[in-house]
């Protein structure tokens, strides 16, 4: 009788100690069958497809981080010269600012209904003022996510009789979509956007500088 229940309790622990190796092995397998979608995902992502006469050719992506500074430049540029790049007119005005707005969050439109409260689109309309931007430079920092930049340009108003300059200097940070879309090439959104300053430059004679 005593063997017997040895046999047993001795069955009983073999049982559970297989049933914890089972139980081991199981999760191994999920945890390395989820790294290897992961990994396949990654991979994925980094491949593009292209159609040419008919055929879908596969190409390698360029790894998106090497890139980053140049798209981000990009997308904040863009941005800049959609909000900024203004004709005389009502429509064509709102037309711009929204492209721009597709490129950003609530921050930027706050900015748009501020100037618009301001009536600074209708002055622009009234005087037949054109607004053009040119950026100089944007300074990036990419070491901490969402991506803080600052942006410096140059802003004119040209009207019929003369053309008025500004520096224009803005920060804000940029967050990464994930997805791409025909309104949002780069993927990247705006936030927190501010413009810091938007001051007129003085006019230059010759070597004297007058001022406004």
């Amino acid at each position: 009788m005593f063997t017997q229940l040895k046999n047993i309790d001795t069955a009983f622990r073999h049982i559970k100690l297989f049933s914890y190796l089972l139980i081991l092995a199981n999760t191994f397998t999920i945890c390395f069958g989820l790294y290897k979608w992961c990994q396949l995902s990654a991979e994925k992502d980094g491949k593009i497809y292209i159609l040419y006469n008919g055929k879908v050719l596969q190409a390698l992506a360029s790894d998106k981080k090497a890139n980053l500074p140049v798209q981000l430049r990009d997308h904040i540029k863009t941005f800049h010269q959609y909000f900024f790049n203004l004709s005389p007119d009502d429509k064509a005005i709102k037309a711009s600012v929204s492209k721009s707005l597709f490129l950003a969050d609530l921050s930027a439109k706050k900015q748009y209904d501020n100037l618009v409260e301001s009536g600074y689109y209708n002055n622009l309309i009234s005087a037949s003022i054109s607004q053009e931007i040119e950026v100089d430079s944007t300074v990036l920092n990419i070491d901490v996510y969402p991506y803080s930049f600052t942006t410096y340009a140059t802003q004119r108003l040209v009207r019929s009789s003369s053309t008025a300059v500004r520096k224009l200097v803005t920060k804000g940070q940029v967050r990464d979509l994930k997805t791409q879309t025909d309104d949002n090439p780069h993927g990247f959104l705006i936030q927190s956007w501010e413009i810091l300053e938007n001051r007129d430059e003085p006019k230059s004679y010759g070597n004297e500088t007058l001022p406004q």
